[in-house]
């Protein structure tokens, strides 16, 4: 299973702490850097956000190795041909190492306060699914694209230049409906968000009963996990980090984050491989804590 880092990009990212992360993500041996795309948290305070597109061109052009790419980006703030075009053009400036990730969206408070329409339920997936089917088109085929859509409306459109590789496209959630629907008719990536081995895997066995349905083969799609972490140097250091976050090791890892010292993430990881995770995104909320970072390195790389 590779492990790889998500940073949330509303809280407190800037310039120097994305560039001092990146560079020590890719210099231990991680397999990737992913992270958020919002504007703030559903609830204050408001904290420094970088926006995601410019710092994932930053990304690509200064790293070498890592995968990288949003985990995700919602398809109310972008037209879909303003971000099929962004992704393919970084992909190819890192030499094909961006995996696109979107989502239908859905933190009310940064829709109403930057005045994005997040629309309900319904018609929001109904616009994902549209945008979905444009980004895959326009990605994969090299013929161009007529669609009349409710939310989009396409005439001959092509996406020039073509790009070397068709990007990989993720699509996150644990809906067991509607959002594993998208993954097995779109995806070339399932992000589980929060949850439990046991949880990873009943979904992960629906995926590829979907997937089956579709005449493609479940190996195809790549499995990956968006997982919180609670990281002890040792015994003392994790107790006061539960302390802290009123949590304890338990009622956290029922909710789906990775709780303990190296030794016990060890066997936390092991659960989640044989789940069928292939890649754990571990979430890393303390942007200036590198040494821990790397101690986490040492500790499950």
């Amino acid at each position: 299973m590779d492990i790889a880092i998500m940073l949330e990009g509303q809280m407190g990212l800037t310039w120097p702490r994305w560039q001092r992360i990146a560079r020590l993500v890719e210099d231990l041996g991680f397999a990737g850097l992913y992270r958020s795309d919002h504007f703030v948290n559903p609830n204050p305070p408001d904290q420094a956000s970088l926006e995601l597109w410019v710092s994932l061109v930053w990304l690509a052009s200064n790293t070498r190795r890592i995968e990288f790419g949003p985990l995700v980006s919602p398809v109310s703030f972008r037209h879909p041909a303003m971000t099929v075009r962004m992704a393919s053009a970084v992909d190819d400036l890192s030499g094909g190492r961006l995996i696109l990730g979107i989502g239908a969206g859905w933190n009310e408070r940064e829709h109403h306060n930057y005045s994005y329409d997040l629309l309900d339920t319904t018609a929001r997936f109904a616009r994902f699914e549209e945008a979905a089917q444009i980004i895959t088109h326009l990605l994969r085929n090299d013929d161009s694209l007529t669609f009349a859509g409710h939310y989009y409306q396409f005439h001959d459109a092509v996406l020039l230049p073509r790009p070397q590789r068709p990007t990989p496209i993720l699509i996150g959630g644990n809906g067991e409906r509607r959002t594993l629907s998208l993954v097995a008719q779109y995806a070339d990536e399932w992000n589980a968000v929060y949850i439990t081995a046991a949880r990873f895997a009943e979904l992960n066995t629906r995926l590829s009963e979907l997937l089956t349905a579709r005449n493609r083969i479940p190996q195809t799609v790549r499995r990956s996990l968006m997982a919180g972490l609670y990281f002890g140097t040792d015994d003392a250091h994790l107790k006061r980090l539960l302390d802290e976050n009123g949590a304890t090791a338990e009622e956290a890892r029922s909710r789906g984050i990775l709780v303990g010292t190296p030794s016990a993430l060890q066997d936390q990881h092991a659960e989640l491989a044989a789940a069928g995770v292939q890649r754990v995104m571990l979430q890393w909320l303390d942007l200036d804590a590198l040494d821990r970072l790397e101690a986490l390195a040492h500790a499950v790389l």
